[in-house]
């Protein structure tokens, strides 16, 4: 409670230090040639440190000042634009021009990969097309590998779930959204990383600690929005083939069309493949699970002068199977995993303009999604069905230029229907579980904005569950811009909670010997303080700017569903009783030592702790620190891109191995794996090989005891690092460019 009041008397303190007598002020946009908003420009007074940057829309507001009339806009790959201003102005638009070459290839523009956004009061980092183009990016997934916040670990060696790792924790303390849509939660959770094609996205969002509580009460540890492409933006045709030596193949295509002037429609095709067996360390298991996914995605965008609508309709459908090789005739009853996964949705949002002089409107989101999962794992089967339904009805109103909110209602519906047959699991080992969660709140969001130099956004809501009762969601961000855009303070505090969906996000466990114990009365309700603290500073070095980053982060839980291993031969899952938390400092820094060239390093140390059996101790599997090395270069034109990265990971905890021949070891040690990608760009075509792994690093005997998956010492849950060596692919990416 002490950093509360510290925050709060940060607030008035802030508020005082910038209560400065204005000479005026310019607000505006910064776009392309095309009209597409630019993220990240660079608005400055010339011969002054004076100035601003542009937010995530790609809008400024930014002081004038008597020591200059002369405003410089800049951004990496467009040409600079300079503008004589003497006035406040309210809706100033600069266009930016992308470089040309005098070869025949054209460059648009290079804009930066990933982008810090220094105008949100929020956290918010951007992770756009061209930092997703640097490495193969076939789904979700892999997404994150330039990426130093958030990391994407193995679950198990057997069944190939994927989850992503956030400030130290599991990624079912993030919230998933796509188009600011609740998603991939519940039963998609542990392969639901796959369900996205890296293709379809046009963007991502990661935000830090707690974020907007218009999306609901959960986001714990952090939130990551994906952004699918628009049809009204995108090219009218793109291709996307992809193949790797693993046997690995995928085809995208995008294909996009206006009706008129005010409708426009896509559609999304994506179909992949893996059905090669690899058994590299001859443990008698696959490497990794074979893979088959057919995925559409149909969206619509309608737009006249006042009012947007915008709908899609996503069809998966998934196969996975992994297990003991078939060709291994010794064996007679070899070990088999099978699941199959069918999955809709179906989502509208709909916004109205009511009066564009103080941006009042009013928007409602509608989705509805039906997933059904059958698997079995050996003897165990586990089927799962979930729908849920969401609804947030949403109004935002401007009172002037400082201060506006956001208010609105939201509810959230989930019918489970869960089949367990396990012979290990005690209490539920023959479970048909029927479950309804209904949750509906309201929530309030004011935002206080001194021309962008101090932001206050204060939120709060509450929400009424049958099981769980009334709950509040408070959060408070502030951001402090001193210096204008030289640097950026933020700090933040807020709450959040999650209902645990225990047996299917911990589904994976059954590929394992493990006894599954379930504790009595058991709650499912988790919730957590979020405090968190970032400085951006950006400063000339050599005629660059040179950027770094400093964050801490701290969440600490008062209700949670702990998943104990420390026995070797069972999970328990029962109710914290103790403390548990986890913090994560961390630095990062990018400069551009010349012209087309970009390098990003970055160092994070993790402190991650949980009472197990009345002990606090360090969350096992979870690496101590993780350091990250990227490099980025594009020739004079852009014909040629080289991209590498480097990641090193620490070591960590295992889960006790037992003192009595022992399974494993105490710890699991650090490693260094790295990869790298070759562009050819010709107009609008694109030729790309590269590699992952190319160190080759792969956990030794990752599946415990694999000569006897029947016995009581099989275990595929131990997984600390990469399962399979080196792999190395091709690819090509076309399109046919939009009339401007």
């Amino acid at each position: 409670m002490k950093l509360h009041r510290i925050l709060l008397l940060a607030v008035f303190i802030l508020t005082a230090t910038t209560a400065l007598f204005a000479q005026g002020f310019i607000k505006g946009i910064v776009v392309d040639t095309e009209g597409e908003a630019i993220v990240g420009a660079n608005l400055r007074w010339e011969n002054t440190s004076q100035g601003g940057v542009t937010n995530i829309d790609g809008e400024f507001n930014i002081e004038l000042t008597n020591k200059s009339h002369r405003l410089i806009t800049t951004y990496i790959g467009y040409t600079s634009d300079t503008l004589e201003i003497h006035q406040p102005q309210e809706d100033l638009k600069i266009v930016l021009k992308g470089e040309v070459s005098l070869d025949e290839v054209v460059v648009t523009a290079r804009r930066q990969g990933t982008l810090n956004s220094r105008a949100d009061a929020m956290q918010i980092q951007k992770i756009t097309t061209d930092e997703l183009f640097r490495a193969a990016c076939c789904n979700l997934a892999e997404s994150f590998e330039t990426n130093s916040s958030v990391d994407v670990a193995y679950n198990d060696a057997a069944t190939g779930a994927r989850q992503i790792k956030l400030l130290g924790l599991a990624g079912t303390y993030v919230q998933m959204l796509t188009e600011q849509v609740p998603n991939l939660q519940g039963a998609a959770s542990p392969y639901g990383l796959s369900y996205v094609p890296g293709p379809w996205m046009d963007g991502i969002q990661v935000s830090k600690g707690t974020s907007s509580v218009k999306n609901g009460y959960e986001a714990l540890t952090g939130q990551i929005n994906i952004d699918y492409k628009k049809p009204q933006l995108a090219d009218p045709l793109f291709v996307n083939l992809f193949a790797a030596h693993t046997g690995r193949l995928e085809g995208n295509v995008d294909m996009n069309y206006h009706l008129n002037k005010k409708l426009a429609t896509g559609l999304m095709l994506h179909y992949s493949r893996e059905q090669m067996s690899h058994d590299s360390n001859d443990d008698g298991f696959l490497d990794m699970p074979k893979t088959e996914q057919f995925n559409v995605m149909n969206r619509w965008f309608y737009r006249n002068k006042n009012y947007i609508f915008q709908a899609a309709a996503n069809f998966v459908h998934e196969k996975r199977e992994s297990g003991q090789l078939s060709h291994n005739s010794h064996i007679e009853n070899p070990y088999k995993i099978d699941i199959t996964t069918n999955r809709g949705l179906i989502f509208t949002k709909n916004g109205y303009v009511l009066n564009q002089d103080n941006n009042t409107s009013i928007a409602l989101i509608l989705s509805g999604t039906y997933h059904d999962q059958r698997s079995s794992f050996g003897r165990s089967i586990f089927d799962v069905t979930q729908q849920n339904l969401y609804a947030n009805l949403m109004f935002e109103t401007e009172f002037n230029s400082r201060h506006s909110i956001s208010t609105g209602l939201s509810m959230n519906y989930d019918n489970y229907r869960e089949k367990l047959k396990d012979e290990k699991a005690i209490g539920v080992n023959n479970l048909h579980l029927k479950r309804n969660d209904a949750i509906g709140g309201a929530y309030a969001e004011y935002t206080f904005n001194y021309y962008d130099r101090f932001t206050l956004l204060a939120g709060i809501r509450g929400d009424y569950s049958q099981d769980h009762g009334f709950f509040a969601t408070p959060r408070l961000h502030l951001k402090y811009n001193p210096f204008g855009d030289l640097l950026g303070l933020r700090a933040s505090v807020g709450r959040g909670y999650r209902i645990a969906n225990v047996l299917v996000e911990n589904s994976y466990l059954l590929a394992s010997s493990r006894t599954m114990v379930f504790d009595k009365g058991l709650d499912n309700f988790e919730s957590a303080w979020n405090y968190g603290a970032s400085a951006h500073f950006t400063f000339p070095l050599f005629g660059k700017d040179m950027s770094v980053m400093l964050e801490y982060y701290y969440t600490d839980f008062d209700k949670q569903v702990v998943a104990n291993m420390e026995d070797p031969t069972r999970v328990t899952f029962s109710n914290l009783k103790g403390r548990s938390y986890a913090q994560n400092a961390q630095i990062e820094v990018s400069y551009p030592f010349f012209k087309g060239f970009l390098l990003t390093g970055a160092y994070r140390i993790t402190d991650a702790k949980s009472t197990y059996d009345g002990k606090l101790m360090t969350k096992p599997l979870t690496n101590k620190y993780k350091g990250l090395l990227t490099a980025s270069y594009q020739t004079p034109g852009g014909m040629w891109q080289f991209d590498a990265t480097s990641q090193f990971n620490g070591g960590g905890r295992m889960p006790d191995p037992g003192t009595v021949d022992p399974l494993w070891k105490p710890n699991f040690p650090s490693f260094v794996t790295l990869s790298g990608q070759v562009t050819f760009n010709y107009k609008k075509l694109s030729l790309y090989v590269g590699g992952e792994n190319l160190t080759g690093y792969q956990q030794k005997n990752p599946i415990i005891d694999a000569a006897n998956p029947w016995g009581d010492r099989f275990d595929a849950s131990m997984i600390w690092g990469p399962l399979y060596g080196a792999k190395f692919y091709v690819g090509l990416r076309w399109s046919i460019p939009k009339l401007i």
